[in-house]
């Protein structure tokens, strides 16, 4: 997927890109290159794979979650190289978006693309999930909370659903075994105050494989001893 066709591809989808955001998603790419020579941020780096597997796979969640309501907080937990909530920032400049990362080199990366790209109302910590989710003025705190390719359902679930606001979604960016993982994370979603309202499946345009969006709804506060101490969920899921 090409530049053009990237453009092309989201405006069949009613999100008409300009100029100026055309170039910051340019940016975004040649950043992305220069930096993974010097720190390990993707296996991806080809243009062609770069704005289907990373930039349109982030705008995916777009056709699930009104992006365009202009007082949206949203969290992005183990980011990485900023996916998906740089992209979707991009395209809507409007929301306010956090980013979650353990790696201070990965954060160093996005701080500098934040600065290069423009882009306002962006706020970055360097902080284990777990700690970050047990800090008062977080929790309970964002309208849309995400996180893509970070680490099984359950897990992702202890790390997210303690700081989604009441009544607000915590999406799953997941590939072809979200269903398993679902089943597997009932129990935890059901403890950490959440309940699954929709799972979207569909597959990447030009066969680059099956993507499912877990959407699950937060119903009532998550229990304050989660999450719990940093490294616990990942040993012994909930």
């Amino acid at each position: 997927m090409n530049p053009d066709l990237f453009q092309a591809t989201l405006e069949k989808e009613n999100i008409m890109l300009n100029a100026q955001q055309m170039k910051q998603f340019d940016q975004y790419l040649a950043l992305l290159q220069e930096w993974n020579e010097k720190i390990n941020l993707t296996a991806i780096t080809e243009e062609e794979e770069v704005y289907l597997k990373h930039f349109y796979d982030s705008a995916t969640l777009s056709q699930h979650i009104d992006f365009e309501n202009q007082s949206i907080k949203l969290c992005d937990v183990g980011s990485g190289a900023g996916f998906p909530s740089i992209p979707l920032k991009i395209i809507f400049p409007s929301i306010e978006i956090t980013i979650v990362d353990s790696l201070k080199k990965r954060i160093n990366f996005l701080q500098l693309l934040v600065d290069e790209l423009g882009l306002e109302n962006v706020h970055l910590f360097h902080a284990r999930a777990e700690d970050f989710g047990q800090q008062k003025e977080h929790r309970n705190a964002y309208d849309v909370v995400t996180a893509r390719a970070v680490a099984n359902l359950s897990v992702l679930a202890e790390f997210c659903l303690p700081i989604t606001k009441i009544g607000g979604t915590f999406a799953a960016m997941k590939g072809s075994k979200a269903s398993d993982e679902l089943n597997d994370s009932k129990k935890a979603i059901k403890t950490l105050g959440g309940k699954t309202k929709e799972v979207a499946s569909f597959e990447l345009p030009h066969d680059a494989g099956e993507r499912n969006i877990i959407l699950i709804e937060k119903e009532r506060k998550t229990p304050g001893k989660y999450p719990r101490k940093a490294g616990t969920p990942n040993k012994n899921p909930l």
